[in-house]
């Protein structure tokens, strides 16, 4: 049995352990906190690859890094983050619930009421660090959609199982699932 898959992001190559889901599927734990290395690299490479939008938006946590990256590279100064809990500061929070293929129990998903303002009527890119199953960049089209923004892309570093297989995400590299042997 395999314990590591390798992923190749331009020039930077990590080996992914793989963690078990569930009984039945194991996935490569692709963690880009902390890694600048490869987010500076998976940035350089999607910057182009995207339609111009005023907003990036990403959900807490992975994405964050990917997203602020490829934002500074196209020379916008903000970028929105859909928070995992209502925050005390926030102003009429938009809410959205999500189980991601990682947490595997619902969660939300928040976006800020100056946020949602602040998007309203403008062009939105979604990022993301990794889109499997597509319930979390599901959640996040919805608060978007619901602040009445307008998405016009969707974009990860990886695309996992088969949301590598949509035509509707940009992403760099295909990452497998790996069903119990």
């Amino acid at each position: 049995m395999r314990n590591t898959h390798k992923v190749t992001i331009g020039t930077v190559t990590r080996e992914l352990p793989l963690v078990w889901v569930s009984e039945e599927l194991r996935i490569a734990n692709f963690v880009i906190l902390g890694d600048s290395e490869i987010v500076a690299e998976a940035a350089s490479l999607i910057v182009d690859k995207l339609p111009e939008v005023d907003f990036f938006v990403t959900a807490e946590a992975k994405g964050i890094p990917f997203a602020h990256e490829v934002a500074k590279l196209k020379g916008m100064p903000h970028y929105i983050v859909a928070r995992k809990s209502v925050k005390a500061y926030m102003e009429e929070p938009l809410v959205a619930t999500v189980t991601s293929i990682t947490t595997q129990k619902q969660q939300k998903l928040v976006l800020d009421g100056p946020d949602a303002e602040r998007i309203k009527g403008k062009r939105v890119a979604l990022i993301d660090d990794v889109i499997s199953t597509g319930d979390s960049l599901r959640a996040l089209e919805a608060l978007v959609t619901e602040a009445g923004a307008e998405i016009v892309a969707r974009a990860a570093i990886l695309a996992e199982g088969d949301a590598a297989d949509r035509d509707d995400i940009i992403y760099l590299e295909k990452l497998p699932l790996f069903p119990a042997e």
